[in-house]
């Protein structure tokens, strides 16, 4: 697993995204001056023997793209650890920076792209340019028991690796469906702020996922 992020990190398929996330890092947002930002693809992390792996969109600009981490230093990773904490993934509440003591139990994060798009929009073919490290996680987890997606894109990125050719289901809030190898897939809308801001995810609705993650990972 080590080796796969390695080769994330040093990613130059998509020109577009590079650029992009260079360009952020060296303009930086006011409330962020003073600091350096990560600016390269941002690797998966957690726990590498998990039974729940989180398979999310892509790193924000000014949060994973800026801290080096997957859902750090923004809102969205706000609600995410918050939940995940309740549920005993992690050992925190809260996650600010790569270096803030927060550690991942029995889950792990990665995404449908690993660099942040302009707009929070890859496009198809930067989407399809980060599979293969995808595919490379779910064969070096064979242990993982429960795939959580967060949002549409991630169940499309997802379900032609894990569906075995069976139709893929439609997406919702809560659903889940049973996978031919015994795992569970989950699906959640994503903790975006256009989903937390207008109510569409609510915290109850948060924590509901991730309890039930527990119950079907153990």
């Amino acid at each position: 697993m080590e080796k796969i992020q390695k080769r994330i990190i040093a990613c130059e398929r998509c020109p577009r995204l590079r650029e992009h996330c260079l360009e952020v890092a060296r303009v930086k947002r006011a409330a962020y001056s003073a600091e350096k930002y990560w600016g390269k693809p941002v690797p998966s992390w957690g726990d590498p023997k998990a039974r729940l792996l989180i398979l999310g969109l892509a790193p924000a600009a000014h949060g994973a793209n800026r801290t080096g981490r997957m859902f750090t230093g923004d809102r969205s990773g706000d609600w995410l650890y918050r939940a995940m904490h309740k549920a005993g993934f992690a050992s925190q509440p809260t996650s600010t920076h790569a270096k803030d003591g927060l550690e991942l139990r029995d889950a792990w994060i990665t995404a449908s792209a690993h660099c942040a798009p302009p707009g929070n929009k890859p496009l198809p073919e930067e989407l399809k340019n980060c599979e293969p490290y995808l595919v490379e996680e779910l064969q070096a987890m064979p242990q993982a028991r429960v795939y959580l997606v967060l949002g549409g894109i991630a169940l499309d990125k997802l379900w032609p690796l894990v569906g075995a050719g069976a139709k893929k289901p439609k997406f919702g809030h809560g659903q889940e469906a049973k996978l031919e190898s015994g795992r569970t897939l989950l699906m959640s809308y994503h903790p975006s702020q256009q989903n937390t801001f207008t109510g569409r995810l609510t915290e109850p609705m948060f924590d509901a996922v991730f309890g039930r993650a527990r119950e079907l990972a153990g």
